[in-house]
């Protein structure tokens, strides 16, 4: 239920409430709107009267955090601290976790069915969530996330506890998808849903962008103690045990499982980062076995992730389909961006997925009906290609291009609608920000190489 405090008059009519008072200049009027079970009760009566009061600590808060983590030094050094802000206002503080949006339900496409909850903290996005604010703040929130996904996942993994995708930001594990159909939704775009269906799908990617966050921080964190250095190790084996299974994919397909490319690689990446970190986790027992999986995995991409008929590396392993996260092989270290069949992958996208200007993520049957726009993160891991193969001037352009879609407080949707600019999907999109934050430091790394 709702409750409120106000310190003027307010009349409730037909769901909605209205207040008319006059003010003089210096006057404050403060209004407090809470939202929880029925036995919380009601504000305090001076509820509204502390209202002026929490607004000052919270921007005292904001700028003392932003004097103590303003670390960038680019270009963009502006675009990064503004998404830096806005990826640390995703994260949840009594736990640690970090949101993939603070929305449900905004819709995909307008008056379309692809309409989901994002108001939970997925492995991956929070992942890479740190993996930039790295960059633009040195930030201190991996210590509370490390904690809250250890224990979100009882501090093992192992087949009869694997570990999920996605948790609720108490560590909460069933996040059954349902429908609320008394919801007209978003400009009629129905249903609204709560929940998220994908919470019990195996997605392999998960293993190495959490090792991979973890091991960015490692000077930061300093000596893991005895469950953390169990997790991790928990994580390694669970990528070498599991990396030849098919999955869902990062893009959370409902088509069926498929041996993702995207899969393959982050297991690759899981390994490559617990061979790194063997001395420091207690994982010397296990490094021959891990560093031999890595190999196996690295062996197999190559000669099975690559089209020869597109000249692309393949949205799957024996396929020709073609997805833009291919674009994370070179930005997750497993060929140079460089190399040949990494450029002959970046034109093939071009020339299959680009629309108006911006990068779709695929083509192939999702499983799903309807359509959706362009995902901003993938025209993002474009511009970061483009600079690390010595394209840095196609990369800026494309770069203000995908940045000019923000809104008028320089938010990013998950989306965007190709035809019209309109932004899609909820919002504000933590990957959209991340992949600002990295496209951004990509190009001022490389700018004039």
């Amino acid at each position: 239920r709702f409750a409120l405090s106000a310190d003027v008059a307010l009349e409730v009519a037909d769901s909605t409430l209205r207040s008319r008072f006059s003010l003089a200049a210096g006057e404050r009027r403060g209004f407090a709107l809470r939202f929880g079970p029925a036995e919380a009760g009601e504000p305090s009566a001076t509820a509204a009267a502390e209202v002026p009061a929490r607004i000052e600590d919270t921007v005292a808060g904001w700028r003392s955090w932003e004097a103590d983590h303003d670390v960038y030094e680019g270009p963009h050094r502006e675009l990064i601290r503004f998404s830096s802000r806005v990826l640390k206002g995703l994260t949840y503080r009594p736990t640690g976790a970090i949101v993939a949006a603070p929305t449900t339900s905004l819709p995909e496409s307008l008056g379309g069915g692809r309409n989901w909850d994002y108001r939970y903290s997925w492995i991956r996005d929070a992942s890479m969530t740190l993996d930039a604010l790295w960059i633009g703040t040195c930030s201190d929130e991996i210590e509370s996330f490390v904690d809250w996904m250890v224990g979100a996942a009882g501090g093992h993994v192992h087949d009869e506890q694997p570990l999920q995708i996605v948790y609720g930001i108490g560590g909460e594990r069933d996040l059954a998808e349902r429908e609320l159909p008394h919801l007209r939704g978003h400009r009629g775009s129905s249903p609204v849903r709560i929940g998220n269906g994908a919470w019990d799908q195996t997605q392999l990617d998960v293993y190495g962008e959490f090792l991979a966050a973890y091991y960015r921080y490692l000077e930061h964190l300093g000596e893991p103690d005895a469950l953390v250095s169990h997790f991790l190790c928990d994580l390694a084996d669970a990528a070498a045990d599991r990396w030849q299974q098919p999955g869902s994919g990062i893009w959370e397909a409902r088509a069926g499982p498929q041996h993702y490319l995207s899969g393959k690689l982050y297991c690759w990446l899981a390994l490559d980062r617990a061979v790194r970190l063997a001395p420091r986790i207690g994982g010397n027992g296990n490094v021959d076995r891990w560093a031999r999986e890595r190999d196996r995995i690295r062996e197999t991409i190559l000669s099975r992730g690559f089209s020869e008929r597109k000249q692309a590396f393949a949205q799957a392993l024996d396929s020709n389909d073609l997805d833009a996260a291919a674009l994370l092989i070179p930005l997750a270290g497993f060929l140079p961006a460089g190399d040949e069949r990494v450029r002959s992958t970046i034109e093939a996208l071009e020339r299959e997925l680009m629309q108006d200007g911006l990068l779709r993520r695929y083509h192939s049957d999702d499983g799903l009906d309807g359509s959706e726009g362009a995902f901003v993160i993938c025209s993002f891991w474009l511009c970061s290609a483009l600079a690390r193969a010595g394209e840095a001037e196609r990369a800026e352009e494309l770069f203000e291009r995908v940045v000019g879609y923000a809104n008028d407080l320089g938010l990013l949707a998950e989306e965007i609608d190709p035809a019209s600019g309109e932004l899609l999907g909820n919002f504000p999109q933590a990957f959209s920000h991340v992949g600002l934050i990295t496209a951004a430091a990509d190009i001022d790394a490389h700018a004039g190489g």
